[in-house]
């Protein structure tokens, strides 16, 4: 599992990137997301996500909030 923060969104497409704590940044789609909605999500939100490979590269996927203590 992988963490990182929201980095950008594109709410009227249902998409988003994901800043990791590698420093990279990784694309997600809406239809990615676990126990949230897109339209929930706020730039700068902690989040958790595995990355799955994709002709177009890197894709999180099973993202779901971190949830705070």
């Amino acid at each position: 599992m992988h963490t990182g923060k929201i980095k950008r969104l594109v709410g009227d497409r249902g998409f988003g990137f994901i800043s990791d704590t590698d420093g990279r940044d990784i694309f997600f789609h809406q239809s990615g997301l676990i126990e949230v909605k897109f339209p929930e999500l706020t730039e700068g939100q902690e989040v958790e996500f595995e990355i799955e490979n994709t002709e177009k590269g890197p894709r999180a996927v099973s993202v779901r909030l971190v949830k705070q203590a």
